[in-house]
């Protein structure tokens, strides 16, 4: 049993409550929702951000092993050579620790290393930094000093050093507009499997940005999605980009028995196993669930070599707990927040978020389609690409280009078969 005392503003009493309410652990807390914590053990909402908070402070501490006070400010140097590794802490005494150590052995890492080249950062802060979900100069280059502060337990100032010299370091600032053009050759695109749906997104779904898939149930939404974690693992002369898939669920509809079955349609019967090694599977429970694994995404796309992420859905643990006008607001500054940093993990790993939306009815419509998608304008800006799916006759679904910074408005016919997504 933990000691849930240690967290903000809790005695006795909420204690009692906590663990009444089955919420006995800090991994418990943490994956909550404040409404749901709320609602569970009666107390106030702003209550409950603060003990959930105080939660994965705990968690925070508990991967490091040690107490943030005892690492504050802490400051390392080390040089590596053939036999030994050699520490000067901040009072400048040295310490040699042999290679085969458990302590050099886990400080030498390739990722940390690359880290210790920023301002200000040594083994201790490049391993907070990692475990923060910085693994990477991309990665920190485009995060805020407010996030990094917060993540890794450093003052903000340091944070700064830090962002700026990432910055720097991959040549990040000014640029023509004929070098980003260049950049822009890199986009990788991704096949859906029906050559009217590629036509319809000009080569594809592509890297750096968001491509949102909105549409009522039965439209294809999820089918896509399956097709595209097959997809994504083929060499580009086939559509693919020679990379794995991560698909975060949140509505519990992934199935791997589907993906067998559009393996089947592919003639990858035979690699079926392979391709579900490479489909990596997190299911979200809430909403705050959801933005924590996207948070902690940055050593998962790195060691798995993720070139797509999707999302599905996007909206659905957003709308169901933030529920009337009343919350309006809040639920849409915490989806913007969300979104931003799925485009930030686009742009940084050249990879591709793919998210399924779900629909609402306008009772004022009393002529064409009543549905429209859901998130209003925060969704509508932060996708990059947004496609309307619709229903027709039989198998044959219908798909429309709502928004797009480079394409036109236009329409495409694709089928969905026990195949998968076909022409």
């Amino acid at each position: 049993m933990e000691d849930l005392i240690k967290l903000p503003k809790v005695g006795k009493a909420t204690v009692e409550r906590l663990e009444k309410a089955g919420l006995n652990t800090f991994e418990a807390i943490a994956s909550t929702s404040p409404q749901e914590l709320a609602t569970k053990c009666e107390i106030k909402e702003n209550l409950a951000i603060e003990i959930i908070e105080g939660a994965k402070e705990e968690l925070r501490k508990k991967e490091m092993n040690v107490e943030t006070t005892e690492e504050q400010n802490e400051e390392i140097k080390y040089v590596n050579t053939n036999d030994t590794v050699t520490f000067t802490d901040k009072n400048n005494d040295v310490a040699v620790v042999d290679e085969n150590n458990d302590v050099a052995s886990m400080i030498n890492t390739s990722s940390n290393v690359g880290l210790t080249s920023l301002p200000g950062v040594g083994p201790a802060i490049a391993k907070r930094l990692g475990d923060g979900g910085f693994a990477t100069l991309e990665a920190i280059a485009v995060a805020s000093p407010k996030e990094i502060a917060a993540a890794c337990e450093i003052g903000e100032s340091t944070a700064s050093k830090i962002v700026l010299g990432a910055q720097e370091q991959l040549n990040i600032g000014f640029e023509t507009a004929l070098e980003v053009l260049e950049r822009r050759q890199a986009i990788g695109r991704i096949s859906t499997g029906s050559k009217n749906l590629d036509e319809l997104l000009g080569g594809g779904i592509e890297t750096l940005g968001i491509t949102e898939f909105a549409g009522e149930f039965r439209t294809g939404k999820t089918q896509i999605a399956h097709q595209l974690c097959i997809i994504v693992q083929l060499p580009e002369s086939e559509g693919g980009l020679n990379g794995s898939a991560l698909y975060l669920d949140s509505e519990g509809t992934f199935r791997p028995e589907r993906i067998i079955q559009m393996c089947r349609g592919r003639n990858l019967d035979d690699k079926k196993e392979k391709v579900l090694e490479n489909i990596i599977v997190a299911r979200a429970y809430n909403s705050d669930h959801q933005m924590l694994i996207v948070d902690q995404l940055s050593d998962k796309i790195v060691e798995n070599n993720i070139k797509l992420l999707i999302i599905d859905s996007l909206i659905s643990h957003f709308r169901s707990e933030y529920i009337g006008r009343g919350t309006l607001a809040n639920r849409q500054q915490k989806l913007n927040k969300h979104l931003h940093q799925l485009l930030k993990i686009a742009e940084a790993y050249n990879l591709a978020v793919v998210v399924t939306n779900q629909v609402m009815a306008r009772p004022d419509m009393f002529f064409g389609d009543p549905n429209t998608p859901v998130g209003g304008n925060v969704v509508a800006h932060a996708s990059t690409t947004r496609v309307y799916l619709r229903k027709s006759k039989g198998e044959r679904r219908i798909a429309r280009i709502l928004d797009s910074p480079m394409l036109p408005e236009g329409e495409g016919v694709f089928k969905i078969t026990e195949d998968g997504i076909v022409d």
